[in-house]
């Protein structure tokens, strides 16, 4: 295992069971009885507790992204970039050497099945306070909730660019991760319509619907009792360029 280079900073800050003494404690009730939750731009921003000029370094990152040459539909919309992580019980994540991002057919039908090797997130994303906050925040959130799991993480980038006929920021459909927790956040949204984010049950009852407009707005989801898509999103003004950015972290018993 390698070690990652903000270890240091992560421990200073990773405290799970301090959750009680702070605001994180309702969240998790809530994740814990409903199987997900929708934060607000706000509540996500008090949580992350970074700075303007963080944010807006760690949203520029996402106009760095690369093409995902995986895409079985022959889709040339979707940029993103990767990252591996895990955790031991009560321990903040460490960062892993670059590695191939795998999801079976039975839950990406269109484009599992095979191993993806995606590019990695740069050197300056893995240093950004916002990214590590998030990460940390995550790592509170499922470690509290599952405390005793060692946890496989994923970290991605995304970028779905608007397309004529729409651009699916899911284009496998209505699907589980095949994971046991995952966050979704906003990062930015430009001259696009739609994009909405649904939560289902198993039987594909929709549960909640809400369009992310605001940066910082973010779903938790329990992937073993929930499903989820996005529906496609289109241009508003079709002469300029149109795209919906997100963070992607998923988390994994190992």
């Amino acid at each position: 295992m390698t070690r990652n280079h903000n270890d240091e900073k992560f421990s200073k800050e990773y405290v799970p069971y301090s959750l009680h003494k702070n605001k994180l404690i309702n969240l998790c009730k809530h994740i814990a009885q409903m199987n997900f939750h929708l934060l607000t731009q706000q509540k996500t921003r008090n949580l992350l507790d970074v700075t303007e000029d963080e944010w807006k370094q760690f949203q520029n990152s996402w106009d760095r992204l690369e093409l995902d040459m995986f895409m079985k539909d022959g889709g040339t919309y979707r940029f993103r970039r990767h990252a591996t992580f895990s955790a031991e019980p009560f321990a903040p994540p460490k960062l892993e050497a670059a590695q191939p991002h795998y999801q079976s057919l039975d839950y990406n039908t269109l484009n599992g099945g095979i191993a993806r090797c995606f590019s990695h997130l740069e050197e300056s994303t893995l240093n950004n306070e916002a990214f590590l906050a998030t990460l940390s925040l995550c790592a509170r959130i499922f470690g509290s909730l599952a405390p005793f799991y060692r946890w496989h993480i994923e970290a991605h980038q995304f970028r779905i660019y608007a397309q004529d006929d729409g651009a699916s920021p899911t284009p496998e459909g209505i699907h589980q991760d095949g994971v046991c927790f995952v966050f979704m956040m906003l990062i930015n949204r430009v001259n696009v319509l739609n994009g909405e984010t649904r939560i289902y049950d198993l039987d594909k009852k929709i549960l909640s619907s809400h369009t992310f407009t605001h940066p910082g707005e973010a779903a938790i989801v329990n992937d073993r009792h929930i499903m989820h898509g996005v529906t496609p999103i289109l241009w508003v003004n079709p002469e300029l360029p149109g795209h919906r950015d997100m963070l992607v972290i998923t988390f994994r018993k190992n």
